[in-house]
């Protein structure tokens, strides 16, 4: 009985395999975004010059 060919099964990318899930994605735009955002409104606040009042 002859064997069946041997195929090269060669393993899927990390980078691939994180690019393939939909969900990863999506929840990695968000966190991104919400940081990024959260970073720059606290330096903004940070950095403001105190107010001269009248």
């Amino acid at each position: 009985m002859p064997e069946p060919p041997v195929q090269d099964e060669q393993a899927v990318p990390l980078g691939q395999r994180l690019f393939d899930n939909v969900f990863l994605l999506l929840i990695a735009g968000i966190v991104i975004m919400a940081v990024i955002y959260t970073g720059w409104g606290l330096w903004e606040i940070m950095t403001l010059p105190p107010a001269t009042l009248p």
